[in-house]
């Protein structure tokens, strides 16, 4: 425990937002080096596994090492880790770096190697072999799901059977999770004058289409994720009050449930506005894992309780099934003041072993 807190707070001392994690990558490789674990890393993903007994299922551990750029209200220096009583406050404490060491640990009692075992044979030795192989990977870029994350490392790992990821869900399951797309629209209008009847405004040629996306609902409603959602969280038009906009640029937010493909929602957008639209990527779709697989039952029989999440995470681009199961609170997560507990850390590897053994 002692260890993967001081790992934590060496973790928020690097700055790591999004495609700038080297510094985290290296003190992960480091400290993983000095515990015997053989990292292998690709850019900044970092992974471990040992020899894999091809008679076993291959289970990921997997959590991310880069954060989101602090918000400006944060009352504490974002990147100085403070422990507060049972509290430890820092950017990406949460999101997600208390699953990280976590399931870092978890590993590391699970794969004991001769330069761990010392004082903690005993420890290390009461717990069984577990009926998986795994593979421990702390992936880069997740908060922007980007290239040089776990899009690149997946590939370069033996072949995985089941994930647990080790996101903020106050340690009980999500067992579904929404996907995501985010679509530019552009409306086209015709400058002119504002004070004489002249040109086309933009903004009004967007508002049928504003209107339609504020008011449909889709029908297929799923019992763990809800019903699909779309928001317009972005507008921009015009240069100045007496010139009639000849452009007005938005962006929509869609959050689908399993009943809805990316690609088969842009086109039915496309169907029923008028602006011009474009996809920044169909790859983000909805994941789930079938209630009746065996990591799932064992959860049940553990007594947690699964659930749909409505935030997004690496586990989009794992073709393979996958659960959310983390210490912290989603709530948490990209907000000001930060923090972990670290009893949720250490609850966080019992339960780990608990579900693996």
């Amino acid at each position: 425990m002692q260890e993967a807190v001081e790992l934590l707070e060496c973790l928020i001392a690097k700055p790591s937002i999004s495609r700038d994690e080297a510094l985290a990558a290296d003190v992960m490789e480091q400290q993983m080096k000095a515990w015997g674990l053989n990292p292998r890393r690709f850019g900044n993903n970092i992974a471990a596994w040992d020899e894999l007994d091809e008679q076993k299922p291959t289970l990921l551990l997997n959590a991310h090492i880069d954060t989101v750029k602090p918000v400006s209200s944060w009352t504490r220096d974002p990147f100085k880790p403070t422990l507060e009583g049972d509290r430890l406050y820092g950017l990406g404490a949460n999101d997600c770096g208390g699953g990280l060491v976590s399931l870092l640990t978890t590993y590391r009692l699970l794969n004991p190697q001769p330069s761990t075992l010392h004082a903690q044979r005993s420890t290390l030795n009461a717990h069984p072999s577990p009926p998986y192989n795994l593979i421990f990977l702390a992936s880069a870029e997740e908060e922007v799901s980007g290239q040089g994350g776990i899009s690149m490392a997946l590939p370069l790992l033996p072949k995985i059977d089941v994930a647990i990821v080790g996101e903020p869900t106050g340690m009980q399951p999500a067992i579904a999770e929404k996907g995501l797309m985010v679509i530019d629209g552009i409306a086209r209008g015709k400058s002119g004058h504002a004070a004489r009847n002249e040109g086309v405004n933009a903004i009004y040629e967007a508002l049928d289409d504003l209107v339609w996306l504020r008011d449909y609902r889709f029908k297929k409603v799923s019992k763990l994720l809800g019903p699909t959602k779309m928001t317009v969280t972005v507008i921009n038009s015009g240069t100045q009050h007496n010139v009639v906009p000849d452009e007005c640029r938005f962006v929509i937010d869609v959050r689908t449930n399993e009943f809805y493909q990316n690609e088969y929602l842009f086109s039915f957008l496309q169907k029923h506005t008028k602006s011009e639209l474009k996809a920044r990527s169909f790859r983000l779709s909805s994941s789930h894992i079938p209630v009746g697989h065996p990591l799932v039952q064992r959860c049940l029989q553990l007594g947690l309780r699964p659930f749909g999440s409505p935030t997004l995470s690496d586990q989009a681009l794992m073709p393979f099934p996958s659960l959310k199961l983390g210490p912290g609170e989603s709530a948490r997560s990209h907000s000001a003041d930060e923090y972990i507990c670290i009893s949720e850390i250490e609850h966080a590897i019992q339960t780990y072993l608990q579900l693996i053994c």
